[in-house]
């Protein structure tokens, strides 16, 4: 069996790395800033988010992502301002991006908005290879760690929002890194990691179904080449402006059950479970993918925004 693992995790890791995936997660609509800088400010209220996902429980080496975001909109302006910090685990490598957040905001309607954003910083990578367990000892290509790899990040964003309604399309990153060894074989070059560009698009609605339940469908498009397209769709209803329920799917990757509470105007708790789809998810050693957010404003402007908001 721990063959099996190591051999699980060399080909994941392989594949994140010849053609990476930015981290996944299942309640994407509640932090949405991580992938869109022209969110920033758009609850109209300064905030707070903090989320931990644990993937494929029970595997060694399986992805771990902590994210950690602020953003707020400046007094008086159309302005918008935030800071985004990405962890992400997975196998011998650990990631970490830093990046600020700007938007711009138009009017285009009475109760509409657009927002345009931009998101600066740095991604900086480690790999140690003492953490693999590899069929060759002697391959020179896993004879050097990667320690603090610096790179630039640049992204875009769109953002449309109304009361009800919001879309959203971007790019996190823009710039495309190769990471490579240093090493010539075969007078070729050999990279050990190469970013590639992902494209998000996002929408959501909000149905008013009575006075006490409010039901929300919303969906995720993300691109990246050498990947397939991934397609999340969810469904979430909001009882009594406090409790949320709902189920979320994959397309051909998992299903995740979503439970959020509003513990006050200023905080809300979550939480999700995946159940892959696939055959890993038959894997005895597979206890599914486990994700927790906390979100807290630090204060609340009635003029401006719905409380709580569903989006």
């Amino acid at each position: 069996m721990k063959k099996l693992v190591s051999c699980l995790l060399f080909f994941a890791f392989a594949k994140a790395v010849t053609a990476q995936q930015d981290p996944q997660y299942s309640q994407y609509m509640y932090n949405p800033i991580v992938v869109n800088p022209a969110y920033a400010g758009n609850r109209g209220v300064a905030s707070i988010v903090g989320l931990h996902r644990s993937q494929w429980v029970g595997l060694d080496g399986a992805p771990h992502t902590q994210t950690l975001s602020f953003h707020t909109p400046l007094s008086n302006s159309r302005v918008g301002i935030g800071l985004s910090i990405v962890n992400d685990e997975i196998g011998p490598s650990d990631e970490t991006y830093v990046a600020a957040d700007f938007s711009y905001t138009l009017l285009v309607g009475d109760q509409a908005r657009l927002s345009f954003g931009i998101k600066g910083g740095i991604h900086v990578l480690n790999v140690d290879y003492r953490r693999l367990n590899p069929f060759d000892l002697g391959d020179p290509r896993l004879s050097e760690n990667i320690d603090n790899k610096l790179s630039p990040t640049l992204g875009l964003g769109l953002y449309y929002h109304t009361e009800k309604l919001y879309l959203g399309l971007s790019s996190p990153n823009l710039l495309q890194t190769d990471h490579f060894d240093g090493t010539e074989n075969n007078r070729s070059t050999t990279y050990i990691a190469q970013e590639r560009i992902h494209l998000f698009a996002t929408a959501g609605y909000v149905f008013d179904l009575n006075e006490d339940v409010k039901f929300k469908p919303a969906t995720m498009l993300k691109l990246v080449q050498g990947a397939p397209v991934q397609i999340d769709l969810s469904a979430n209803f909001l009882f009594n402006d406090r409790l949320t329920l709902g189920v979320a799917y994959r397309w051909s990757a998992a299903v995740t059950g979503l439970v959020g509470f509003q513990i006050s105007d200023q905080m809300m708790i979550g939480f999700a479970y995946d159940r892959e789809t696939t055959a890993l998810g038959n894997a005895i050693f597979n206890d599914g993918s486990y994700e927790l957010f906390l979100r807290f404003e630090l204060f609340n402007n009635y003029e401006r925004i719905i409380t709580p908001r569903f989006f």
